[in-house]
């Protein structure tokens, strides 16, 4: 009954009678026909997986099932050999020898009934003696061997298998790539004796076709037949494929290790060295009733037998393989009828394998195979169930080798059903995956389909037109709105009809639609309506900015003309200045005094044209400029636009000039049709206004400054800076703190002694900074003075904030709770704005400054109070405005008849001032030669020039007449007036040249604490215009040659004293006796000096 339902679950599963069939003329014919030609024929049937083929020829493991049946013999045709002996006598000797074992052999009768008909007696090739023809072909010369499978194999060749054990009855390929291995595996099968012993490494990570261990294998195995063998790998790289066939379960004693390893040591097997003739000790008796072999095989053949294992031996002697000891090991019997636990987990695996089949194709197909094979009830052999069990599922390593090492049958089958149980879980875990992700592509697939044919449907029913003509019906609409110019016009309806003829699927399609969504996008003839009002313009500059009258002047003077003629072009303004003093936030209260859309980027650092030219259609992403953007973003044809860090621009010539670029946009002869590389269109830029900004003028390109409009911006004075404080700067940063309507005051002392001794820098950015930190600090002790308790948490939280408290009360999850300190800090709960007393008031002035911002940077307005001979301050300018620059000289040694002149420079002096040092230097020994000609200072004084600030580069011209001073009153001895500072470029002949930056330098000489600036006459008119608040408390001298230089710096010099200066320094003493003399009277002369 079981049978029967066993095989009508196998009809229910199987695809096909076909695969069926095939399955099972395959099957039949492959165990005896599966030679080395049939194999390289049909390589994927013999290397198959555990049971992939499994046949049944009634290799019996149990005595009891030989009484009951018959057994089959299962001859299996030896390979003929592949290659002959060139050397004659050797071969001569060898057939020699097979004959005389060919003679032995037929004597023994035949140990297994034939079942064959004729033709199929001998699958060795032999006389058909058993009931064929012999095959139907004879092999000349050749020993006639007709393979039996032995009862008892007490040594036998051991080969390591990886993974997965091999189950008797159940076939299996492995492939052999040693190719010692691989040559005794071929000789064995040569000869008539394939049988090895296949065991189980237990680390899955090694991977070899030796044992050098018995720890390195499991010790229970299986004793398998070579079916097959072929190479199939090259000469370099060996391999071979061997189709091996498990018999029955046997068990390790003892390894002999391969050759080169230790041999003969104790404990370790060795083979027996057995003399010609003479048998080998036989274990026939003490393993009587045990194997797999039918009963009349002992009773006729042992001498057979120990031949067939002194020739094996032979074999394998002195080769590098392993060989082992076995012993079968006997299953513990059991009654099939009497147990009823074997009958219900016989069962249970019948059972699980229809589910695993049912889900599992591949093990459906296993399943069929088995079944066609099995000739007897499935229920009747358990045994045989549960090895195949284990050979086709798919389990770790580690329980299939407890399957094979298990000889209790009932144990046996709960293990293999405990293997199937997790198969059937992996197939429904599988089928269930497969299955969502099946139903979600069919999802997809089904809303596709339902769309397409609804667009179809609409189509047809006109209710909705196709997505292109709604795209077409946007631009035309778009279009119509806009007077594009003549030229524009025609490329657009060039591309109108592009895009009508394009699929919406291709590539092309998307390229024109983007371009012609940037074209009607472009505020063709659209602008915004200017204001020209004059007073709304000056109050506007006046409220967002202090100071700045050249920029303001400007931008009156831009709408003046324009309310004139009734119409304005763009310009191309420049604000040079340093950082901090308004350059960026002027342009957008220009823009908002002239009523103009405002665009801002910064080209700091850009070093790619096509940021500002666009991106050519063809490449992937392309987009315009951002010029382009910016008319996209204000929709206006006049818009502001502000050009920031121009100064900055980078240089690559991989990716091009951007500076050479901004030359078309910016030239207001070529900007009425500049062209994008993406729209490919002029555009006219001309009622662009576009407002640059830069620290200096040096870095920008000649040619790109030739086309802008420079406006410098100065750095603020002190008063500019309070100014500044009072009216924008505090303000905002006490209404930033939350201060708003709070008592805290900054003094104006305080604001003083923030800008003298913690910012004098020319602009206001660290003023901001500075008073923002004043702001914080007040913030944080009325806070702290306050304390927690001064408004409570109730009231603290807005309507929205308890709302969300009570809607979070509501939710008592077992999700953890935050800690309440930590809800506290993070909670984004909306809270009132916490509102000062009445009571607090918080002043900061000159003497609790520091308690805010910390110690005061600058100590003293200057670094000398009263400059040494050798010292001159110099006026200098850089990026971030006017600095003091002293030039100090001194003598490196005494000064003496035989010392040598000589000048040292440092300070980090570049080109410019190294030249400028040596003009000086020069200028001032001839202007020394000529006024005061006894006076030989510099005929023999080495001295050494220095500019404070070592680590800040220095360079220009300017310095000139400040290092000519230094020189001369070092050389005079005498100091420069107090409170002078100069600046001015100086000639070999005396002349004074014209300098810039006049008003930075007159705010660092009012800063410095000077009270005379000596420029250039030709600065003149410069120094005229500088507003009376930088000029106040300052006297101005210009002057054209150094002589009246000279005349300001030493109003009291005694020339006659100065004349002699250093006569008793550089007097000539002739000979040691002669110098001792006149140092002797030199020194009673002084004596007496000071005794007077």
């Amino acid at each position: 009954m079981l049978h029967a339902s066993w095989r009508a679950a196998v009809r229910q599963t199987s695809r096909s009678q076909a695969t069926l069939t095939t399955s099972r003329a395959a099957s039949r014919f492959l165990p005896a026909q599966c030679s080395a030609s049939l194999v390289a024929r049909h390589p994927q049937r013999c290397p198959s997986p555990p049971a992939a083929l499994c046949a049944y020829r009634s290799f019996s493991t149990s005595l009891s099932r030989q009484k009951e049946k018959d057994p089959k013999t299962a001859p299996e045709k030896i390979a003929e050999e592949t290659a002959e002996e060139t050397d004659e006598s050797k071969k001569l000797k060898e057939q020699e020898k097979a004959a005389d074992e060919l003679e032995a052999k037929t004597k023994t009768p035949d140990p297994i009934p034939s079942r064959t008909g004729p033709g199929r007696g001998s699958a060795a090739g032999g006389d058909g003696g058993s009931g064929g023809d012999g095959g139907g072909r004879k092999r000349k010369n050749n020993p006639l061997v007709k393979p039996t499978i032995p009862e008892i194999y007490p040594q036998v060749m051991a080969i390591p298998l990886a993974k997965r054990p091999l189950f008797p009855g159940f076939y299996k390929a492995v492939t052999i790539r040693d190719r010692e291995v691989g040559q005794a595996i071929a000789d064995m099968v040569k000869r008539g004796q394939p049988y090895i012993g296949a065991f189980m490494f237990k680390d899955d990570a090694v991977d070899k076709d030796v044992i050098d261990d018995p720890s390195e294998v499991h010790d229970v195995g299986t004793f398998c037949q070579v079916t097959s063998a072929f190479p199939v790998g090259s000469e370099d790289n060996f391999a071979m494929t061997c189709v091996l066939y498990p018999h029955r379960r046997i068990k390790m004693t003892s390894l002999l290790p391969p050759k080169g390893e230790k041999e003969g040591s104790a404990g370790e097997a060795t083979i027996a060295e057995t003399p010609e003739g003479e048998a080998a000790p036989a274990e026939t008796k003490a393993s009587e009733n045990k194997g797999d072999v039918v009963a009349s095989f002992e009773e006729a053949s042992e001498n057979s037998k120990s031949k067939d294992e002194d020739q094996t031996l032979a074999i394998l002697k002195g080769r590098q393989v392993s060989i082992a000891n076995v012993e079968n090991m006997v299953e513990e019997p059991f009654n099939m009828k009497d147990n009823k636990v074997i009958q219900a987990l016989v069962n249970e695996i019948v059972n699980t394998f229809k589910g695993v089949a049912l889900l599992n194709p591949m093990f459906r197909d296993h399943v069929a195979t088995f079944s066609v094979h099995t000739t007897m009830s499935v229920g009747e052999d358990p045994v045989k169930l549960a090895d195949f069990a284990a050979a086709v599922a798919q389990a770790e390593s580690n329980e299939l080798q407890a399957v094979l090492e298990e000889m209790d049958v009932e144990k046996r089958l709960r293990k293999s059903l405990e293997v199937l149980k997790t198969e059937l879980m992996s197939a429904e875990l599988q089928k269930k995956v497969s299955e969502e992700v099946t139903n979600r592509v069919q999802k997809r697939n089904r809303e596709y389909i339902l769309m397409e044919q609804m667009k179809g449907i609409k189509r047809e029913l006109g209710i909705e037109s196709d997505g292109k003509d709604k795209l077409i019906e946007k631009f035309n609409e778009k279009a119509s709105k806009l007077a594009m110019p003549e030229a524009v016009r025609k490329v657009f309806d060039e591309e109108m009809s592009k895009l009508s003829g394009l699929e919406p699927s291709g590539s092309e399609f998307n390229v024109t639609r983007n371009y012609l969504d940037w074209l009607t996008q472009l505020p063709w003839g659209l602008s915004s309506a200017e204001n020209f009002g004059i007073k709304h313009a000056r109050e506007v500059l006046d409220e967002d900015h202090y100071g700045l009258k050249d920029v303001k002047d400007r931008i009156l003077e831009f709408i003046a003309v324009g309310k004139l003629r009734g119409s304005v072009e763009g310009k191309i303004l420049c604000l040079v200045g340093p950082p901090g003093v308004g350059k960026t936030s002027i342009g957008k209260s220009i823009a908002r005094a002239l009523n103009r859309q405002y665009y801002r980027f910064s080209v700091g650092g850009m070093y790619d044209v096509a940021e500002i030219k666009g991106h050519r259609r063809t490449y992937v992403g392309a987009l315009p400029g951002r010029i382009i953007q910016a008319l996209k973003k204000c929709q206006t044809e006049n818009p502001l636009v502000l050009i920031d860090e121009i100064d900055k621009l980078g240089r690559n010539s991989n990716h091009g000039d951007p500076a050479a670029a901004l030359l078309e946009l910016l030239d207001p002869e070529q900007n009425n049709s500049f062209l994008d590389h993406y729209l490919d269109v002029p555009v006219d830029l001309s009622k662009v206004l576009f407002v640059c900004t830069a620290n200096m003028s040096d870095t920008i390109p000649q040619p790109l400054l030739d086309r802008m409009e420079m406006i410098e911006l100065s750095g603020y004075v002190a008063d500019e800076k309070i100014a500044i404080a009072e009216k924008y700067l505090a303000p905002a940063a006490k209404e930033m703190s939350g201060l708003k309507d709070a008592d805290v005051v900054l003094e104006k002392e305080g604001i003083v002694e923030l800008i003298n001794k913690y910012c004098r820098e020319s602009g206001v950015r660290n003023l901001k900074k500075q008073i923002e930190k004043v702001y914080r600090k007040s913030a944080l002790r009325i806070v702290t003075e306050l304390g927690e308790e001064a408004l409570p948490e109730a009231e603290a939280l807005t309507d929205e904030g308890k709302a969300a408290q009570e809607e979070a009360a509501k939710d008592k999850t077992d999700v953890k709770e935050t800690p309440e300190d930590i809800e506290k800090q993070t909670a984004p709960k909306p809270r009132v704005a916490l509102k000062v007393p009445d009571t607090v008031h918080v002043s900061i002035n000159k003497d609790n400054l520091k308690d805010y911002v910390g110690p005061p940077v600058f100590t003293a307005d200057r670094l000398y109070d009263f400059t040494p001979p050798g010292v001159a301050m110099g006026l200098a300018w850089t990026s971030m405005g006017g600095s003091a620059l002293y030039i100090e000289s001194i003598l490196q040694n005494a000064l003496s008849a035989s010392s040598h002149p000589g000048l040292e420079r440092t300070g980090s002096l570049r080109d410019v001032m190294k030249e400028s040092t040596g003009v000086a230097y020069s200028y001032a020994k001839s202007v020394l030669a000529r006024e005061f000609p006894k006076n030989r200072f510099f005929e023999h004084a080495r001295l050494h020039l220095h500019c404070p600030e070592g680590a800040v580069p220095k360079d220009g011209p300017s310095a000139g007449i400040t290092m000519a001073s230094s020189f001369l009153s070092l050389a005079l001895d005498t100091q420069i007036k107090d409170g002078v500072a100069m600046t001015g470029e100086l000639t070999l002949t005396g002349k004074v040249l014209r300098i810039g930056g006049l008003r930075e330098k007159t705010v660092a000489a009012r800063r410095a604490g000077a009270k005379m600036v000596i420029f250039p006459k030709d600065n003149l008119s410069d120094w005229l215009e500088l507003p009376e608040n930088i000029k106040e408390g300052i006297t101005g001298h210009p002057v054209e040659w150094y002589s009246q230089v000279f005349a300001l710096i030493f109003p009291d010099l005694n020339k006659e004293a100065a004349n002699k200066l250093w006569e008793k320094e550089l007097k000539a003493k002739k000979g040691d006796k002669k110098r001792k003399e006149q140092k002797r009277k030199d020194d009673d002369e002084e004596s007496g000096e000071d005794d007077d």
